[in-house]
């Protein structure tokens, strides 16, 4: 079996080892991949694996030996499925690895807001603390999250982990969900519109759907209190960026801090770039060394099984 990957750097920036994935047959790691390269680099591959390259149609009636992609990450959407099933070729992804390092980032953005240490420790440093009257000065309001809402917009894996965080903390814990979720959780479901209304804070733990796509936007923003954070770590499409720029920069909102944006990288010209009190992270909640640890041992435990005619983790 040739196996090929095409974008191994994100997941594998040379801190981990390739090894159990190279046991598994040849194998040739390129650490990204143009469009262009694709078909050439694929062309007599039986097995490939991307994170962010896209394998359309018309890459893969070009590659006749492909049987099996797997997608190093949870989301698919790079992957034609419908011309990957018709042809007979597996596709798998990787769910539930960066859980924990994605609700981390979260409550990072979170304590950000809520104490801007960054502020206090960069005035510190340039002497205001040794030139000041006073032993204790603070250059931006110091909130307490006990007895704040905090309101979590999809309430899988990542969004319940985001929740038991926040109870820790003593937060009060709503959450909307597309569907009715039983949890042992001290949650309560209700509606998007009293998540909006209601939340100190409010994280979007939810998938993109063709439904849900730039669902906060100038009215949803509006519905929002004007001490409010928004956190984003799912996925850019689900924010109207022009909107939020304009709520963030007239007040409409106190902050957001996102983790992902609707093009990445962004354009020099996003608005968010230059917002008021927006903090952007370059998609990263997902990338610390345990949990790509966890992504390529579920990708070659994926890649096990399908090689023993048993697949797992199949999304087609």
């Amino acid at each position: 079996m040739k196996i090929t990957v095409l974008d191994g750097h994100t997941l594998n920036p040379n801190d981990l080892t390739w090894n159990t994935l190279q046991a598994l047959g040849e194998c040739q790691i390129y650490e990204r991949t143009t469009p262009e390269e694709v078909i050439k680099r694929s062309k007599d591959s039986d097995i490939i694996l991307t994170n962010k390259v896209l394998i359309t149609k018309e890459i893969i009636t070009q590659l006749p030996n492909l049987k099996y992609i797997g997608v190093l990450a949870t989301g698919y959407n790079v992957i034609d499925l419908n011309e990957a099933s018709r042809r007979g070729i597996v596709v798998t992804n990787i769910p539930n690895y960066s859980t924990d390092s994605v609700a981390q980032m979260v409550f990072s953005q979170i304590l950000h807001f809520a104490q801007n240490i960054n502020i206090h420790a960069q005035s510190v440093s340039s002497g205001e603390w040794s030139n000041s009257i006073d032993f204790s000065y603070q250059l931006t309001p110091q909130t307490e999250l006990s007895g704040k809402t905090l309101g979590i917009i999809g309430f899988g894996k990542i969004g319940q982990k985001v929740a038991q965080i926040g109870l820790a903390f003593g937060m009060q814990i709503i959450f909307h969900n597309r569907s009715k979720k039983a949890t042992q959780i001290n949650a309560q479901q209700t509606t998007l519109e009293e998540v909006l209304t209601q939340s100190d804070y409010i994280s979007i733990n939810c998938p993109l759907t063709i439904e849900n796509k730039e669902f906060i936007n100038k009215k949803t923003l509006n519905l929002m209190k004007p001490s409010a954070f928004l956190i984003n770590t799912g996925r850019g499409p689900l924010i109207n960026e022009k909107d939020l720029a304009e709520a963030l920069n007239m007040g409409i909102i106190a902050g957001a801090g996102l983790d992902v944006l609707s093009a990445e990288p962004p354009q020099k010209d996003n608005p968010l770039l230059s917002a008021k009190n927006c903090y952007i992270t370059p998609h990263i909640a997902w990338a610390t060394k345990e949990a790509r640890t966890r992504c390529l041992q579920i990708a070659v435990d994926n890649l096990k099984a399908f090689l023993n005619g048993k697949p797992i983790n199949m999304v087609n």
